[in-house]
């Protein structure tokens, strides 16, 4: 085909042209990459220019992160070993599942000034929420409306109890975290505990039924965990909402409630525990956290350690190009002889 041809004329051309068989697919300025399009050259300086760009744009975010964790202030206690008593040690799991009194006392020392709302989180370690027959194991619809009370097909095996329908069925809800915390200062004065708002607004609204009430629940031969209050609609027990949102890793931590006073540096906190929850037959751990918050949340290194590690990165690359660039240059070619620039037609 003469270069001189106009593209509509070449169009007409390809299309007219039988086939005969071929395999080759039919011309078209789309499929063969053929419509305007904007190529950069990348020379030397623009290169570093964009490396440079990152560098100052990332690294700030990586030191404002960095200065924003710093500022969070967290106290983590593991308990679950020094709450078993010293003669049930060897054999946690009997002891966690007797009547014994499960009352255990630990001291908190705060090591920094902490700001209001302190927020009261428990952290389990070695539980697999993100299981798959786990997570399946529940009703949304039940949850959502009293009219699908009965839809208990995906809560096997805690589906219903003595022949009766449990609600909320399943092993999300049968398996809900029951330790409890009080928190009591130097003078025994009780810390006041908030545990309204503490789950999404999101899903109280809309995942869980103000006209839903617990029934039959924890009532089988095997008790899991918490019990609920018969008498609060679902939508109201937020413990219970907030359980239910799964985590995704093995290692979490779920909100337990919020303090809604200022602790100073030095104070000691006394918290009295119903240590309930068995973490002892997966050799999970658990642990009390109290922690404030920044603007970006709570204490997290991460954020800000992956910003500077990019921009430091960035920034070595466009010092190694500038070097290379002033010490052994190459001289650019004429951007006139390139495919797009001789032919723009791209044929």
């Amino acid at each position: 085909m003469n270069s001189s041809t106009p593209p509509a004329a070449a169009d007409s051309l390809h299309s007219s042209v039988p086939r005969r068989n071929s395999k080759r697919p039919k011309y078209s300025r789309f499929t063969q990459q053929e419509l305007p399009a904007c190529k950069p050259i990348l020379t030397p300086r623009w290169v570093i220019s964009a490396f440079m760009l990152v560098t100052i744009v990332f690294v700030p975010i990586g030191l404002a992160s960095l200065f924003a964790s710093r500022d969070v202030v967290e106290i983590v206690d593991r308990y679950d070993a020094e709450c078993a008593p010293t003669g049930s040690r060897s054999d946690r799991v009997r002891y966690i599942q007797s009547a014994a009194d499960k009352t255990c006392n630990r001291t908190l020392s705060v090591p920094k000034h902490m700001k209001r709302p302190i927020y009261v989180y428990y952290q389990l370690d070695n539980f697999y929420q993100n299981h798959r027959r786990y997570v399946k194991s529940r009703s949304d619809q039940q949850l959502r409306s009293r009219s699908n009370e009965d839809d208990t097909s995906s809560c096997k095996p805690e589906d219903d109890a003595n022949g009766r329908t449990i609600v909320p069925c399943g092993l999300v809800a049968w398996s809900m975290f029951n330790d409890t915390y009080s928190f009591f200062t130097n003078n025994n004065q009780q810390l006041p505990l908030n545990k309204r708002g503490i789950s999404w607004k999101s899903d109280r609204d809309q995942k869980f039924g103000k006209d839903v009430f617990p029934k039959n629940f924890q009532n089988g031969t095997l008790i899991g965990g918490a019990s609920l209050n018969e008498s609060i609609p679902l939508s109201e027990q937020e413990d219970l909402i907030v359980w239910m949102r799964t985590a995704a890793l093995p290692t979490f931590r779920k909100l337990y409630g919020k303090i809604e006073v200022d602790l100073e540096a030095g104070d000691t906190i006394n918290v009295i525990m119903k240590n309930n929850y068995n973490t002892y037959s997966f050799n999970g751990k658990k642990k009390l956290v109290l922690s404030t918050s920044s603007w970006l949340g709570g204490k997290n290194n991460f954020i800000g350690i992956a910003y500077l590690a990019v921009g430091g990165l960035c920034f070595l690359l466009a010092i190694t190009f500038t070097i290379i660039y002033l010490v052994k240059p190459r001289r650019l070619g004429d951007p006139s002889y390139l495919s797009w620039n001789r032919n723009p037609g791209g044929h």
